[in-house]
């Protein structure tokens, strides 16, 4: 058992928000260990390494706050009372606003919503300056309800996409499933940008930048200089090969190969960069280099020192791992081709996303694109290089031992120093944001609860060894809730697994979403039995699967039990785990009947076909006044292989899979418009997929 800390290490662990103990059920509660703890104090910048250190750290802290006149950071929202900060200062302090909008005030009260600067100045002359965020209290939550589909974009090729799916195929999925269905919205996996490498991380949630997206996405031919490039039989070649590599997927079978599809476009959008602009795209090439500024040029230029050192900035050359340095400037004007090619990419890609979601809202969705926040970025990668300063040096973000993972989880990500983040305002993250919503109708945030705390585990250690540590999750949920209703999106926090008492709530309280499972929903304060739809919280957006769960179909059908035998990841006998998951997929069935929505199954779950076992859980969704419903698309053809599968590396072809039919043949989104089982499951949704209950609409 760790023993327990000393008391000044305690309280030095709490003026910085770093736990000393953690929940992993709401009886136990297990100590943090004093690595941990020590580990996660220095990432911060506080020595605690030794008693005395700890003692001299504790006095500096105390000092620093006896001499604070205000906190770096304050929230004010909109209609509510003002920050208490400001009613606890002198009688007789005077303040000065300068507001976002350019105007002066002498009161926080009543300013408009945005980030301002606030001064106070007390009575015997003490001056104390902070950020005053001020947001709107709530988010409106969506307009009508809706339905909508979830893919992972990679996964949905077309028979002109070169080996992967891409924009175009998104934009033509928005149009076909707005205007032929009704849908209201498609939900895609993160589209930042990945680390180059041989061989590329497939996944989309460690990218080297979320800031910017990655042109792999991009269709090629929809940029309109490659129709002018200077080698046309060189261009007709490359279309070859993008034919050949989409064959390959397509009709052998092969696995979806991110790395040979960025080669071909690569090389494609090299020619493309070399056909001057017109004065139309100059300018509005131009206008977006000045939009994105020095974050844009800091972004180019890691990817052109990539190019020469490596994909891993802590490996280059010492001067260089400072953007900032004399060193980085010379070696980006050295290298001014590369870093305007990746600065050109980055435009041509935002060009397209945009385009993607005016034709979405064009085809009648009520929301357009959802996109996904991944949790944070790859340590070696280009946002860790150019904001340094905002990451928590020697610390990666993962999950505490829990049921399902008795080993904890380190997920290699860099976590965001709060003390930097309160500092700048949030600077780093109101700009993410801003960018992610300008081409979006909603933003879902993988593992929501990092808005108010993360699991930090110190490098070299196991995921036990870690603590967590906690964000101002005001200041964190006043500023995405500022930029969602700035660009008037919808917000969805992925909120599922173990959840810390009042998130939740607090989510709900500001308008974001939550997400709901169906095979999660269950009365866990009571019999544990399947939560009844009008149970349901109306508040979310409501699944029968996600990327990384068992598709509907080899849920019905048990295969999820077989592929983690044949990978031997069970950790019991498989005759326990095929019961264990036939009675619970069996409950589900018993309910779905009870509630008569195996329409024409000609009886119980036991004889319905899977096909319409798979309509009537989509059926029960749309029986809960969730705001939002859910269909993974590759459900429509009864795919049985999940796009992820935690806990494996090399063992499954994570984020490496086309969307395939039962018998694992790839399907094309042309296949998809076309095919009669698509159909019938997504007219399901488009004929029972109206207005939510009563009760969903006044936001209960």
């Amino acid at each position: 058992m760790t023993a327990p800390l000393d008391e000044d290490l305690t309280r030095l662990a709490a003026l910085h928000g770093v736990a000393v103990s953690y929940n992993p059920s709401p009886d136990r509660v297990v100590e943090a260990s004093r690595t941990a703890v020590t580990r996660a104090l220095a990432a911060l910048g506080v020595d605690a390494a030794t008693p005395e250190a700890t003692r001299a750290a504790l006095a500096a802290a105390d000092r620093e706050r006896a001499a604070r006149l205000l906190p770096p950071t304050l929230v004010g929202w909109t209609g509510e009372p003002a920050p208490e900060a400001l009613a606890a200062l002198p009688d007789g302090t005077r303040l000065r606003v300068e507001t976002e909008q350019g105007e002066t005030r002498t009161s926080a009260e009543g300013l408009p919503p945005g980030v301002h600067t606030l001064t106070a100045t007390t009575p015997d002359g003490r001056t104390g300056r902070a950020h005053l965020v001020v947001a709107p209290p709530r988010l409106p939550a969506p307009g009508t309800r809706c339905w909508g589909l979830l893919v992972q974009l990679y996964s949905l090729l077309s028979r002109r996409s070169w080996g992967m799916g891409d924009l175009g195929d998104l934009a033509e999925l928005t149009a076909w499933a707005g205007r032929t269905l009704g849908a209201g919205f498609v939900q895609v996996n993160p589209l930042h940008a990945a680390v180059p490498g041989a061989p590329t991380d497939p996944s989309p949630y460690r990218p080297s930048s979320r800031r910017f997206p990655d042109p792999v996405h991009l269709r090629v031919e929809d940029v309109p200089e490659f129709a002018y490039v200077a080698d046309p039989a060189r261009a007709r070649s490359l279309l070859e090969r993008a034919a050949l590599l989409r064959d390959t997927v397509l009709a052998k079978g092969a696995l979806i190969d991110r790395d040979a599809v960025w080669e071909l476009k690569r090389e494609a959008l090299e020619l493309v960069a070399a056909v001057p602009l017109g004065p139309g795209r100059r300018a509005a090439y131009c206008d977006f280099l000045a939009r994105e500024g020095r974050s844009l040029e800091d972004h180019a230029t890691w990817y052109a020192l990539a190019e020469v050192h490596g994909p891993d900035w802590h490996t280059w050359p010492e001067p260089l791992r400072d953007p900032r340095s004399a060193e980085t400037a010379r070696a980006r004007s050295a290298l001014m081709d590369r870093v305007d090619l990746h600065s050109r990419l980055a435009w041509l890609t935002d060009t397209q996303l945009t385009a993607a979601q005016r034709t979405a809202r064009e085809a009648g969705m009520a929301v357009g694109i959802v996109h996904d926040l991944a949790v944070g970025v790859h340590p070696g990668g280009a946002d860790a290089w150019a904001q340094q300063e905002y990451f928590a040096a020697g610390m990666s973000v993962g999950a505490p031992p829990d049921a399902f993972n008795a080993r904890g989880q380190d997920w290699g990500l860099p976590p965001w120093r709060p003390d930097r983040l309160a500092a700048s305002g949030y600077a780093p993250y109101r700009r993410l944001l801003r960018a992610l919503f300008r081409h979006t109708g909603a933003l879902r945030i993988d593992h929501v609860m990092g808005l108010f705390r993360l699991w930090w585990v110190p490098q070299g250690e196991p995921p036990t060894e870690g603590t967590y540590v906690r964000y101002d999750a005001e200041a964190m949920l006043a500023v995405l809730v500022l930029e969602a209703s700035r660009a008037g999106a919808v917000v969805i926090g992925e909120d599922l697994g173990t959840v810390e008492p009042g998130v939740r709530e607090a989510l709900r309280e500001r308008g974001v979403l939550g997400t709901s499972v169906l095979w999660f929903e269950r009365d866990w304060d009571g019999d544990g039995r399947p939560l009844p739809p009008d149970a349901w919280r109306s508040d979310c957006l409501a699944t029968a699967t996600t990327h990384d769960l068992p598709s509907t179909a080899a849920r019905l059908t048990g295969e999820h039990v077989e592929l983690r035998d044949r990978l031997g990841l069970l950790t019991r006998p498989l005759a326990e785990e095929r019961a264990e998951a036939a009675a619970d997929t069996g409950e589900w069935l018993e309910v779905l009947t009870r509630l008569g929505l195996l329409d024409g199954a000609g009886g119980g779950g036991d004889t319905a076909s899977e096909e319409a076992e798979i309509q009537a859980v989509h059926r029960f969704l749309l029986r809960t006044p969730a705001r939002m419903v859910g269909v993974w698309l590759p459900d429509g053809v009864g795919d049985r292989r999940p796009q992820n599968l935690p806990g494996t590396w090399d063992q499954y072809p994570n984020w490496r899979l086309p969307i395939a039919d039962a018998d694992g043949r790839p399907v094309t989104l042309e296949d998809l418009a076309s095919s009669p089982r698509v159909h019938a499951l997504l007219e399901v949704l488009r004929a029972d997929g109206g207005p939510a209950p009563e009760e969903a609409a006044d936001g209960s």
